[in-house]
């Protein structure tokens, strides 16, 4: 298939008429993703090419006259045209919609990741907002919101059978509005009430930490355009927070990652990719044919990689996932992913440049040819969430040695505490008690880095006796030279 070089295509995500953005959408809202924009005013399936059907305009234009005459109520000819192009491109698939100008504002403010909010990551949960976590300084943390919080009001809106996307939508606003949230937390007896003032929100796609000394973590939210960057610093802090000491192993977090832009989803596999394809896609116009390659370079140097994945790992993040997975540079860990394998186009109106399609017009492929849609991404090892239960004698640092008067070691071994001292009963907060799938990638990783400090232990030993065979044949051969 023809590949096109990315390099000459330009990343926009409002264009002007005669051109368009491809988009690989999500699930949920608030990511899009885009990929880069190309002109498409001289292409033309050949499908289209061809007279309209009359019989089906003329039955177009009964039904629209039957409505106008006899709907119980009065409703202007630009309504039902507005209804008549939304269902066209619904009917399509769950993807494809008619863009009015307010969804081309929400398009811009989900791809730069900015725009007035609160400042939480939230999903549905049993028909209501389950927050995911509030990010880091901003309107939802200052309030008290907490990551696990169930909002069951906004502003005493009962959010119960709201979409994630309506109640995302009462939850932006203008900055310097407040809106009170009604929460259930674990553990409380009664719901509570946080009032949340607007700000703008700038989203930080990409969070990182170290686990434990020597393994790191990424947390990637959504596929923003400067995501790809971000996880490269993310990846430089990590070492240098290790100090002289290399980094063993990282976590790359997807779960719940909708999708963004496919340019970040290219940057963000090529982080852990020397070469190799990352992802192709192929459509019926031939500027929807494009491929994307590695660079002949690992900033991440092959440091042994868990990627999390689960139902709510979508499309762009589907990309990376599969694309790691068949060049077998991480194992994934988790659930099947969402199955949102499809590319969209931003197609702006010629007549309206406010308003135009995005349509579905292409599919993408992993580097070994597999199509995700509708299939999604199976990971190399299956782990369902589970909360993790911690025995408090093993967990709770509290042994023998912080017996008060205990004896000593047989071996010689000074005692901890000596007689008539208080026992440190403090017990040592467990990593991740809540996220038994982080707790299991974190498992994997330090196998991981064992496996391979016995594979460079056995190479050393196979590689040391011929050496010294070698040097005492040389000295052999010295010693019986005249």
């Amino acid at each position: 298939m023809p590949a096109l070089r990315t390099g000459s295509l330009v990343l926009a995500l409002m264009v002007s008429a005669h051109s368009a953005n491809l988009l690989a959408d999500e699930p949920a809202p608030p990511a899009q993703d885009t990929a880069p924009a190309a002109t498409v005013e001289t292409e033309q399936p050949q499908a289209t090419k061809g007279k309209l059907p009359l019989d089906e305009l003329r039955i177009f234009t009964e039904v629209m006259h039957r409505i106008k005459t006899a709907y119980v109520e009065d409703i202007d000819d630009k309504t039902l045209l507005d209804h008549a192009i939304k269902g066209m491109l619904e009917g399509l698939d769950p993807h494809s919609t008619y863009l009015e100008p307010s969804d081309f504002k929400n398009l811009e403010e989900s791809t730069s990741g900015e725009f007035g909010g609160l400042g939480i990551e939230v999903s549905l949960e049993d028909g209501l907002i389950r927050v995911v976590t509030p990010i880091d300084d901003t309107p939802a943390e200052r309030a008290g919101v907490e990551a696990g919080d169930l909002i069951i009001k906004l502003d005493d809106k009962a959010v119960k059978g709201m979409s994630l996307k309506d109640a995302i939508e009462l939850m932006r606003g203008k900055p310097g509005e407040a809106i009170k949230l009604t929460i259930i937390r674990e553990g409380g007896n009664k719901p509570m009430e946080l009032t949340v003032v607007r700000d703008i929100i700038k989203v930080l796609s990409v969070r990182q930490r170290v686990l434990e000394p020597g393994y790191g973590y990424i947390r990637l939210s959504q596929f923003q355009m400067d995501s790809g960057k971000e996880v490269l610093k993310a990846i430089d802090k990590l070492k240098d927070e290790q100090g002289d000491k290399p980094l063993k192993g990282l976590v790359l977090d997807l779960r719940n990652n909708p999708g963004g832009v496919l340019q970040a989803a290219v940057e963000v596999a090529d982080a852990f990719l020397s070469d190799g394809l990352i992802v192709y896609t192929k459509g019926r116009m031939g500027n929807t044919d494009m491929s994307y390659s590695a660079n002949p370079d690992d900033p991440s140097n092959g440091i042994p990689l868990v990627v999390l994945i689960n139902s709510g790992s979508a499309s762009a993040s589907e990309i990376v996932a599969g694309a790691l997975q068949d060049h077998h540079r991480a194992v994934l860990l988790g659930t099947r992913s969402f199955g949102k394998g499809s590319v969209q186009t931003v197609l702006p109106l010629s007549t309206d440049e406010e308003r135009g399609l995005k349509l579905t017009t292409a599919l993408y492929y992993t580097p070994n040819g597999r199509s995700i849609q509708a299939e999604g991404i199976k990971p190399d090892i299956q782990v369902d969430l589970a909360q993790v239960t911690h025995n408090r004698t093993e967990n709770s640092g509290y042994r023998e040695a912080d017996l008060q008067g205990h004896l000593e070691n047989g071996n010689g071994k000074k005692g901890k505490l000596a007689k008539g001292k208080k026992a440190d009963a403090k017990s040592e907060k467990p990593l991740d008690e809540r996220d038994y799938q982080l707790s299991q990638a974190l498992n994997i990783l330090k196998g991981m880095h064992i496996s391979r400090l016995k594979a460079d232990q056995s190479d050393a030993t196979l590689i040391t006796p011929s050496a010294q065979a070698s040097a005492d044949t040389s000295e052999q051969t010295q010693a019986h030279q005249p």
